[in-house]
């Protein structure tokens, strides 16, 4: 079994991470609980923002909280200067609890309300990363009222789609986000917002996929943008100051996952950047990234306690546990894979497969389908590995199942970030019938 950042079998033959046991944690805080290795998070945040630092660009590593996002993970964030990416009123909000800088909050999203721009505004925040023309002809509208101008970003889509080790170039006019680099749209969004007395364009958003193995589809867009920007800076005279090739870098979830260090990213996008510059009079601008899986995903677990079990003879045997998809809904919605181990044995020989299946009221709700353990009795915990992106972000109170804890460890010491939701939680909007 490979084992993530700190955490190793400790001398009473438990799972511990960030030195702490997890056994203890489990009797200390219950279960489900989500557990995050901060001394790993640190370390994939530094990855990131000191090889910029090394190779000499200006930059931004901007964590895209949508992974996880709470006032603790955010204060993380800004410990470790990264900036930080919200999507919603919510997710600012959060940020700003968390007295997180403003000047490096950037607000994506392809339907932002009015209140959230106004939200937006109010606060100063760093950027607004605009995705289609109503909401450029929003955000103009609302700044010329409130005569106050702000910086902003335009998505673009630049034909390319990357997943994991596949990259496919297409039109990719069908896409929810952004304007098409291809077919005018960037062009005209560009040019509607030089004419805006409110609107400082800083430069181009792209964002070309998720959990990405490889360099390629990074290096095709940084390609396409800069061609374009050449285009524009000849037609316009427009000299983009930042260039943000968005996140999606990938993570390990099982041994199949081959997932570069954050550094050989950066290395190679800063210097596709630099020979495509190389080729035209525009100046090297601000390189701004957007991980959050990357930054988050391996570092965080989820134990569960083992319940009851049922075996279809000459087919499979099912152990159940005490959570499921109201706490990680990706295996049900992406036939996401995990590893996983008995935390208080994880050093026992396997002994059978096992299907570890949820507890909510779907045939859809299975963890891992085909998990070798050694025979696990209730009561045993199951830890499984690389939940730490969006298990909390998308977990959800089906069945009326109260969402669990969060807690960090570092260095020996547990600190609970998140209360668990208790069953009086669940009914504190709920009102009685009239």
């Amino acid at each position: 079994m490979h084992y993530y950042g700190t955490a190793q079998v400790n001398a009473k033959g438990n799972l511990e991470i960030g030195g702490v046991d997890t056994m203890d944690l489990a009797a200390e805080h219950g279960t489900p609980l989500y557990v995050y290795d901060v001394a790993l998070i640190r370390e994939r945040a530094r990855g990131f923002k000191e090889t910029f630092e090394r190779l000499g660009v200006a930059a931004q590593v901007a964590y895209a909280s949508k992974a996880f996002s709470s006032i603790a993970m955010v204060q993380l964030a800004e410990e470790e200067g990264l900036s930080l990416d919200v999507v919603s009123a919510g997710e600012l909000y959060t940020a700003l609890a968390a007295e997180f800088p403003v000047e490096r909050i950037h607000f994506h999203g392809n339907n932002k309300s009015e209140e959230e721009l106004i939200m937006a505004l109010d606060h100063n925040i760093g950027c607004i990363v605009v995705d289609n023309f109503s909401e450029l002809a929003l955000l103009e509208e609302i700044c010329e009222i409130r005569r106050q101008k702000v910086n902003i970003l335009l998505r673009v889509t630049p034909g390319i789609e990357a997943h994991t080790h596949d990259y496919i170039l297409t039109g990719q006019e069908d896409s929810k986000f952004g304007f098409d680099l291809q077919n005018g749209q960037a062009e005209e969004a560009l040019e509607s917002s030089l004419r805006s007395e409110w609107l400082q364009v800083l430069g181009l958003h792209c964002h070309i996929g998720s959990q990405i193995f490889e360099t390629t589809g990074f290096l095709l867009a940084a390609k396409k943008i800069i061609d374009k920007l050449a285009e524009f800076h000849d037609k316009f005279g427009y000299v983009s100051k930042v260039l943000n090739l968005g996140g999606g870098f990938g993570i390990r979830y099982t041994e199949e996952d081959q997932p570069l260090p954050a550094a050989s990213y950066v290395d190679a996008i800063v210097t596709e950047v630099k020979d495509q510059l190389g080729q035209t009079d525009l100046p090297m601008p601000e390189i701004w990234i957007e991980p959050g899986r990357s930054l988050v995903g391996d570092a965080g677990l989820t134990l569960y306690k083992v319940g009851s079990e049922k075996v279809v003879p000459n087919l499979r045997k099912y152990l159940a546990i005490d959570g499921g998809m109201s706490d990680n809904i990706r295996p049900a919605l992406y036939d996401a894979k995990y590893e996983a181990v008995l935390a208080n044995r994880p050093l026992d020989q396997a002994e059978e497969t096992v299907a570890i299946a949820g507890k909510c009221c779907e045939s859809g709700d299975m963890l891992i389908w085909d998990l070798p353990l050694p025979k696990a009795e209730r009561g045993d915990v199951l830890a499984v590995f690389c939940t730490g992106a969006y298990g909390y972000s998308m977990s959800n109170n089906y069945n009326r199942i109260p969402r669990p804890a969060v807690v960090f460890v570092e260095n020996g010491i547990s600190h609970l970030v998140v209360k668990r939701e208790s069953i009086e939680d669940l009914l504190r909007l709920d009102l009685q019938l009239q």
